[in-house]
């Protein structure tokens, strides 16, 4: 069969002009908005970046290596412009790290049609040429001369231009942060890199023991039922999308009609599961938290365990991020039970059932967390009942890019609606159960999301380029009379506390032991939300 032949040089020009040039849209895109008053600087950066592909691949360019690694850039650089062209996400190592702690459920809600189409034409298409083309190896000796040669014209070539344009190209670089982080396939390679540095030494972490002096107090008012606090961890819940936040469309209808305490201004403590969860349970703020200081010491629900507290984790997601690794831990997904289950994940309903038998069988102060499943993209359509399909039409697909932003808005408001009347029957539930318990419950959700502003999808925006759709999360707490009697708790008070200042993960350690009654050295009362409006308040 007759196959082409190709020198190993013009294979490895023609292999980093094609990632440069057909896998970068997005980063190609972004430099002709922010240098658009610069064309000749534009125009250096698409020679200077040629040189610079040319130069790395080039490094590469030897018998029995060349087409593996540029395959394997390929399909590397293919897969990460699929999300990061319709997404608009940034491929750091807190999207690895996302990626890595899936389930396969949620993959597979992202390995569409579309996405598989996109791979055969811009990976496929390409190994396949790679396959059939002979390539054309020199000796080693003069191989070594014009490889060297070939790199070192190209960094010549780099540090010309970027001498040349350094004033521009810095000030575009410190103005636009992910400018460099949509350099494709090198900030994904990086990153997972440096995720699986991490992921090795995290490996080693053993958590340190935290608040072994817990104890809880006596309660105020004479209260001696049991007392029970629900935690809700709620799942891409936006505050924008809230009608309790002052979004018009009423998406808030049932809890509007029970007695919670809502605050407006609420941030999470990152933009993805994998990092809100641990960080929003750990003693650490945000400005604090790395994910190494949550694995190495205990959090908020060891604690409780200390001071004799019952706590258990149920979960409807992607696990407890280490959370629940010391507590009693249930994940839901894994019952199957089709009442509720299709394709390896449920609906949130789920929770009800469980929720009344552990309710009734109560003996002692306990507490539960709902891990949800709440507004997960793409696939809102897939997170409500049909009853709840209120905002039409929906998009009920998961190629966002088959819908209009009004549709992919409609099904997550629907989604919404949904957590709404999941958080009004768990209230329900408890109120049904204050005869023989004092109840409260205390919901945030982890991070928010895109829907389609600025041309963002989804969430797991690195913070700091994060908008404040990622960032700004509902955050809700109830309590019976009995529940609020116990904390010596002023309801008047909290009203006001919640509208007058600004709030975040931050509080959530804190708040959850106080609202246990749980006294600790690790307590910090300044970041308890209820302790100004506490008849034994903290100093």
């Amino acid at each position: 069969m007759f196959r082409p032949v190709i020198g190993s040089g013009t294979l490895s020009a023609l292999g980093a002009l094609y990632l440069l040039f057909f896998l970068n849209r997005t980063f190609w895109s972004k430099i002709h908005i922010y240098l658009s008053p610069y064309p000749v600087a534009i125009t250096a950066l698409y020679v200077a970046m040629s040189a610079l592909f040319i130069a790395m691949i080039t490094i590469f360019s030897v018998k029995y290596l060349i087409k593996p690694f540029l395959a394997s850039l390929i399909v590397v650089a293919a897969s990460a412009s699929w999300f990061i062209d319709r997404f608009s996400v940034i491929v750091d190592s807190d999207m690895v790290r996302n990626v890595f702690e899936t389930t396969p459920a949620e993959a597979g809600n992202l390995l569409t049609w579309g996405f598989v189409f996109y791979m055969a034409m811009f990976a496929g298409l390409p190994i396949l040429f790679l396959a059939l083309v002979r390539v054309r190896h020199r000796s080693f000796p003069q191989k070594l001369m014009r490889n060297t040669a070939t790199v070192l014209g190209c960094v010549a070539v780099v540090g010309f231009i970027g001498f040349a344009n350094s004033k521009t190209f810095t000030t575009a670089i410190r103005q636009h942060r992910d400018i460099v982080k949509s350099i494709n396939p090198l900030t994904p390679i990086s990153s997972t890199v440096h995720y699986l540095t991490q992921a090795g030494h995290e490996a080693k972490i053993i958590a340190e023991p935290i608040g072994l002096d817990a104890k809880v107090m006596a309660s105020a008012g004479g209260v001696r039922k049991p007392r029970v606090t629900v935690i809700v961890a709620g799942e891409t819940a936006r505050a924008a999308n809230f009608s309790l936040n002052g979004y018009a469309r009423d998406t808030n209808p049932e809890l509007a009609k029970r007695d919670i305490v809502y605050f407006p201004n609420t941030s999470s403590c990152g933009t993805a599961t994998a990092t809100s969860i641990p960080c929003m349970f750990s003693k650490f703020t945000r400005a604090e938290y790395t994910h190494a200081k949550g694995l190495a010491n205990e959090n908020v629900m060891d604690v409780l365990s200390h001071a004799g507290i019952s706590a258990t984790w149920w979960d409807n997601n992607t696990g407890s991020k280490a959370v629940a690794d010391r507590i009693d831990f249930t994940d839901l997904a894994d019952t199957n039970d089709p009442r509720f289950c299709t394709g390896g994940e449920c609906k949130d309903e789920i929770f009800m059932e469980r929720l009344d038998k552990w309710l009734d069988s109560i003996t002692k102060d306990s507490v539960v967390v709902l891990h949800q499943m709440g507004s997960h993209g793409p696939t809102y359509y897939l997170r409500y009942p049909p009853e709840f399909k209120k905002f039409t039409p929906d998009c009920e697909t998961a190629e966002l890019a088959n819908c209009t932003d009004a549709q992919i808005v409609n099904s997550y408001d629907n989604s919404l609606l949904y957590t709404d009347h999941f958080l009004a029957t768990i209230i329900d539930k408890l109120k049904a159960h204050s005869d023989k318990l004092a109840t409260g419950m205390i919901y945030a959700s982890d991070h928010g999301e895109s829907l389609g502003e600025n041309g963002l999808y989804l969430h797991g925006t690195p913070y700091l380029l994060a908008p404040d759709q990622q960032t700004h999360v509902p955050f809700l707490v109830w309590f019976d009379n009995d529940f609020a009697r116990s904390m010596g708790l002023d309801r008047a008070c909290m009203a006001k506390e919640a509208t007058a200042g600004v709030h975040s993960h931050d509080n959530f350690f804190h708040s959850i032991l106080s609202m246990m009654n749980v006294q600790t050295s690790v307590y910090d009362p300044k970041l308890d939300i209820f302790n100004r409006c506490r008849s034994n308040q903290v100093s």
